[in-house]
């Protein structure tokens, strides 16, 4: 008997039980799909990282200031960051960046808050979109002026719509606020995050950093320093000589309170925990695939039993044992292939489907493509061995007597 009797054999006996052949495809249905667009989606959120990293990256550095027993002294001061900027001549743009958890309110909804801010530099280290509007500038920073810019998303969660600019906001701590107008509107940073749900994610206000230390009654101690070199090849000079002009500065040389670091080494970090996380959720869903593995082993055996007549009939005749076991070998991977190809497509689809709702682009590469076929042959191959084996060995006499 050649390849293609035995296929088509194959195919003849999984039409006549079309319900039975879907219900042993399910397993592998799921396993394939869930493991596809698990992958698919993580590869993508990566990719999507990685792009909103070189687009800052490439060039910025960031300087921590990080330690034991630090004291007040050791903390970057905004005159440390005119200086870097004035006197290093690789350096393009620097700004502090604090961060403050406090509430927003508007006229009809009062919302937990993070604002955020620094100089004017700061959105252009931070490559964030301006909708509508305006940036603060550097007079409105040197100034402290009570001005504001809020995301997209939290514009219409707050006022209802995102044309606020002019409107007032209240900002600050619970116990007082103050008031503040808002000048731009910032495309949402919050990405596949973004529709979580309106209560559940704080709204984001950025605004100079001067004037978060007057809404907070205090001058906040700066302890991250963001610079954008030139260009990529001198940003790790910049970062360099950046720090030693602040350890000159402080007189800290010795403790080794300064860390630069370059985003693009934090980028690296970042990938290799998502990339973790997506290999544990993905070999959490391949465990599926060994369920619907059990399940073909278990309908080949309730086909052996159910063809033992037909079995004992075709040895009779000639057929060697050879013959058996590929035909019911055969059998097992179509059903196991099928299952995988039918994954392939509904776990491409629901990864473009997924993707679409949090703002993800899903990254189909061959190799996941081959890697899920190849997995379900071998699924097929493995859980059917034991099933052609068994009918490959009855005895054709018992076989003919069996009813």
């Amino acid at each position: 008997m050649n390849i293609l009797e035995n296929i088509k054999m194959a195919v003849d006996s999984i039409l006549s039980n079309k319900m039975r052949s879907f219900l042993t495809m399910l397993g592998i249905i799921i396993g394939i799909s869930s493991v596809i667009a698990i992958v698919s989606l993580g590869q993508g959120g990566q990719n999507t990282i990685t792009g909103e990293f070189e687009k800052i990256g490439s060039s910025t550095v960031s300087i921590k200031v990080r330690g034991t027993n630090l004291q007040n002294s050791d903390y970057i001061t905004y005159e440390d960051i005119r200086q870097i900027k004035d006197k290093i001549q690789y350096v393009k743009y620097a700004t502090p960046s604090i961060s403050k958890q406090g509430v927003a309110n508007s006229e009809k909804k009062s919302k937990r808050a993070i604002i955020s801010g620094g100089n004017e530099d700061f959105f252009v280290i931070n490559n964030m979109e301006l909708i509508s509007g305006r940036f603060f500038t550097s007079n409105e920073f040197e100034e402290g002026k009570s001005v504001v810019l809020i995301e997209d998303r939290d514009a219409k969660n707050l006022f209802g719509t995102d044309d606020v600019v002019g409107k007032t906001i209240s900002i600050g701590p619970r116990t007082s606020t103050k008031k503040a107008t808002i000048i731009g509107v910032l495309k949402s940073q919050m990405g596949m995050f973004g529709d979580l749900g309106e209560d559940s994610m704080p709204v984001f206000i950025y605004a100079p950093s001067t004037f978060i230390d007057n809404v907070f009654s205090e001058e906040t101690a700066i302890d991250t320093l963001y610079i954008m070199a030139d260009s990529k090849e001198n940003a790790e000079s910049a970062g360099v000589i950046a720090k030693t002009m602040l350890q000159n500065r402080h007189g800290n040389r010795s403790r080794d309170v300064y860390k630069p670091e370059s985003l693009m080494k934090q980028l690296d970090q970042v990938n290799k925990v998502l990339g973790i996380f997506t290999a544990f959720i993905a070999a959490v869903a391949a465990i599926s695939l060994l369920v619907g593995g059990v399940g073909v082993m278990n309908i080949m055996l309730v086909s052996v039993t159910e063809r033992t007549r037909e079995i004992g009939i075709r040895k009779a005749i000639g057929a060697k044992t050879g013959n058996i076991l590929f035909q019911f070998l055969t059998e097992s991977v179509i059903i196991s292939c099928l299952g995988g190809i039918i994954g392939l497509i509904l776990g491409i689809a629901g990864a473009y489907g997924l993707g679409r709702f949090a703002g993800v682009t899903p990254s189909i590469s061959p190799q996941i493509v081959l890697t899920a076929i190849l997995f379900s042959s071998f699924v097929g191959i493995f859980f059917g061995i034991y099933p052609a084996r068994k009918a490959a060995k009855l005895d054709p006499i018992e076989a003919l007597r069996y009813e």
